[in-house]
């Protein structure tokens, strides 16, 4: 151990208490031993370190701090340099608010659109968004502070969160949702990962031996440390055992003596806890170095700004163009209407929601754009009211125009964590305004603002499409840049746009049921399914237009990997994202018909000709053999595309690998869905063949008492009153405050409450309520309320009998 000999000089009740934190942000730290505390803060996109009541949860307002496009906009870039590019610039902002561990960036697939925090995830593909993540974290890291990967693992949907199964298959689990942490922790070399609140095939992740210690330790050998997502601790011993060092927020203590009182029973090892400890005190003493030298208390704010600005632009993706309407021609008349112009939708909304430094509102950039604004009306209200009288006067305004910029999008409400949203429709009300602006004038160039995907029906009712994604607080100005024809478009869509929901391959099994979601579709998601399947999208993974035009030629492949000629044959510079994909022929071992494996983003002069290589890694051509447990490869010929898109595959060639000799796994006979790919109604009976084993109860039980792992969801079939009672308040008061507009208020109901396990009224309350505590409310809940109110009352006296003592 590095630290062995301070280690010997604590005490047990030391070492214990360096467990969980010492409030809601901040480690414990040991003062007579030089033992500082780490101070840990959101940040995916921007520094939310909290001006008031930094010793609570809340989502107070944050120290200002450049608010960075989300993740799903950056991975739009497919650029690692910008990536690293915005790590390092969040992480100066960390140092200059003294914050050790930058929690972010967020990692998870986007297994489903409906996810309510897809706007925090990269890409529907683990290649594309390990790679991202990794330059995050360098840049994150190269300031000297930590970065914390999240949500580790299997964490794709908001709803249940804190509760639900996640039932997936072994090889699944390896390739599409552990790859891009095993990217992140490879080659970022993050010092921090964050676990997640969910189970993974049955047991909680941060308790998770499989999970922890064979793969993040073992066959990743992870020396840094694993911290529990906020109030995510179930049972604190079986965490240590796994090797989750951290666990936040503050106990109050209570854990510790659990820890102590395991370690004595012989439940722990102690040498376990100093392992554990060991860990920590890497990260505390590593984290903190950077504060002992002379550092900035401030960052140049507006320089800032224009990197966020830089970034934006380079993240923006062009859709649609048609007849040539964009870039904006000089002189043409613009209506600007669009709730989303006069205040900008710029970021999601939780835990991530950033108090920006600077925001750019369209309406106040148009003058140095150079684009001919008439006027501006709103057209709709923000949260899906219908008024006809905006769409009126909106209509009236497009009438004087030759082009109009309609601003459309989601509202804040509809994309945030704890909820997941309901359809990936646009609101009714902008559809209606959308319907009737096309009558007046066709020339419509549409601005859509949201960080997930959604439907467009209405697609042929616009010349052009314009997606800025969340484009953080200058995404407003980078949006008229582009239109103005200054930056030339060069984003491509990190996930694929369906025609329907319906057409979505966990269509069937998204949220899942009560107690567990099945990954019925396995490694079939985003294009892996559609391209497979011959199911046609809207806008296919990899997918974006420019002001110019690309040609590709002279592919060569050889055992490093393929070279070949990208030339800008169009009338101006640009930069194309080139894609390489590979699929192989065999079909022993079933596979999606293609896989991203490669790409790289190149800046082309028009008339220019370049010469990219795309080298083949240790991911290329493998496999997880369920057999041997362990990756693969399989022998056989394999087919190398590259494209522009995952559709748009301009050049092709082969090579012949071979193998590592091991068995197939499959039997095809009992797997048709797998190996044909068309994977949206795999029966149980084929998912468990899959799986190899009965799934899991999906319903909970209703039979018996509520205990610490349910939710309070669950007290809507409590046998006391109490328990009713407190589930239809909960559920009157979220529906109050949606009807009153409050909608961020309403879904931190359901964030941080609805959602939450008995257990995390004692793990978020910071000492409020301790487990001895909750017994007593769960006699209540469970129809015992006078025995339970009296143990409540008795388990509090005692409580501030012994912090009297301790004072």
């Amino acid at each position: 151990m590095k630290y062995k000999a301070l280690i010997d000089q604590m005490t047990l009740e030391e070492k214990a208490s360096l467990m969980s934190g010492k409030d809601f942000w901040q480690t414990q730290d040991i003062e007579r031993l030089g033992i500082k505390s780490l101070f840990l803060a959101d940040g995916p996109h921007g520094i939310r370190r909290q001006e008031a009541a930094a010793d609570q949860l809340g989502l107070n307002p944050g120290i200002p701090a450049t608010c960075f496009p989300t993740a799903a906009t950056v991975a739009n870039s497919w650029n690692v340099n910008l990536g690293e590019k915005v790590g390092e610039f969040l992480g100066e902002e960390a140092v200059s608010q003294q914050v050790h561990v930058l929690l972010g960036p967020g990692v998870n697939m986007k297994r489903n659109p409906l996810c309510g925090r897809n706007f925090e995830y990269f890409s529907e593909d683990p290649y594309h968004a390990g790679k991202l993540a990794a330059s995050y974290v360098r840049g994150i890291q190269s300031q000297g502070i930590s970065a914390c990967i999240k949500h580790f693992a299997a964490n794709n949907q908001e709803e249940r969160r804190m509760s639900i199964d996640t039932v997936v298959d072994e090889r699944t689990l390896r390739e599409i949702y552990l790859t891009a942490f095993e990217i992140a922790v490879k080659e970022g070399q993050t010092k921090t990962v964050m676990s997640s609140y969910n189970r993974l095939n049955g047991e909680y992740t941060n308790e998770n031996q499989h999970l922890m210690k064979d793969i993040l330790r073992g066959e990743w050998s992870y020396k840094g440390v694993v911290v529990t997502d906020w109030g995510g601790s179930n049972d604190r011993i079986a965490g240590l055992l796994a090797g989750n060092e951290l666990e936040m927020p503050t106990s109050a203590g209570q854990t510790n003596r659990e820890i102590v009182d395991a370690i004595h029973s012989g439940k722990l090892e102690e040498k376990t806890l100093d392992e554990n400890v060991d860990r920590l005190l890497d990260l505390i003493f590593t984290a903190s170095e950077i504060y002992e030298k002379p550092y900035k208390s401030d960052f140049d704010v507006e320089k800032h700004h224009r990197v966020a600005q830089k970034v934006s632009e380079e993240s923006i993706i062009l859709l649609k163009n048609e007849d040539k309407l964009l870039p904006l021609k000089f002189g043409k008349k613009v209506a600007v209407i669009g709730d989303f112009a006069k205040d900008a939708r710029y970021q999601g909304g939780g835990s991530s929601f950033v108090n920006p430094t600077i925001l750019d509102h369209t309406m106040d950039c148009f003058e140095e754009s150079g684009i001919v604004s008439i006027g501006f009306e709103r057209g709709f209200e923000r949260y899906g009211k219908k008024n006809a009288e905006l769409i009126s006067k909106a209509c009236s305004l497009a009438e004087k125009a030759d082009v109009v910029f309609l601003y459309i999008g989601l509202d804040e409400a509809a994309e945030a964590e704890g909820s997941d949203r309901k359809s990936i429709k646009l609101p009714d009300n902008q559809i209606e305004l959308l319907n009737a602006l096309h009558e007046v004038n066709p020339n419509i160039v549409a601005i859509l603002s949201c960080g997930s995907v959604v439907e467009m029906p209405w697609i042929d009712k616009v010349k052009c499409l314009l997606h800025g994604y969340l484009g953080g607080q200058a995404g407003a100005r980078a949006i008229l840049r582009v239109l103005s024809g200054d930056v030339n478009p060069s984003g491509k869509l990190a996930e694929s746009y369906p025609l329907r929901y319906e057409d979505t391959p966990s269509y069937h099994n998204f949220p899942g049921n009560e107690a567990s979601v099945e990954y019925r579709e396995g490694m079939y998601i985003g294009y892996r399914y559609f391209d497979t399947a011959g199911v046609d999208v809207l806008f296919p993974f990899g997918f974006g237009l420019s002001y110019t035009t690309f040609e590709y030629s002279n592919i060569r492949v050889d055992k490093d990997g393929v070279t070949f000629k990208l030339t800008n044959t169009g009338d101006r510079a640009g930069m194309e994202v080139v894609q390489l994909y590979v699929g192989c022929q065999s079909n022993q071992i079933f596979r999606p018909k293609k896989e991203l494996k490669g790409f790289d983003k190149i800046f082309i002069n028009a008339g220019e000709t370049k010469t990219v290589a795309i080298p083949f890694d240790d991911k290329t051509f493998r496999y997880f053999n369920v057999l041997t447990n362990q990756w693969e490869i399989e022998e056989a010929e394999y087919d190398i595309m590259i494209g522009a898109s995952s559709v748009d595959i301009r050049l092709q060639g082969s090579i012949y690998i071979e193998g590592t000799g091991a068995e197939a796994p499959y039997d095809q006979e009992k797997l048709p869905s797998y190996f044909t790919g068309n994977a949206r109604h795999v029966s149980k009976e084929e998912f468990e063949m899959l799986l190899g084993r009965k799934v899991p109860a999906s319903a909970w039980d209703r039979t018996k008492p509520l205990g610490y792992t349910d939710t309070i969801e669950q007290c809507q079939y409590a046998k006391g009153f109490t328990g009713r009672l407190i589930y239809h308040s909960i559920v009157f008061a979220h529906w109050v405050l949606w009807k009153m507009g409050k909608r961020s208020s309403a879904n931190l109901i359901m964030m941080s409450i609805y959602y939450m396990p008995f257990r995390g009224i004692a793990r978020l309350t910071g000492g409020i309520v301790n487990m001895q505590m909750l017994d007593g409310i769960l006699l209540m809940v469970n129809g015992r309320f006078i025995k339970g109110l009296r143990h409540v009352w008795k388990e509090r006296k005692k409580k501030i009998k012994a912090q009297k003592v301790l004072s």
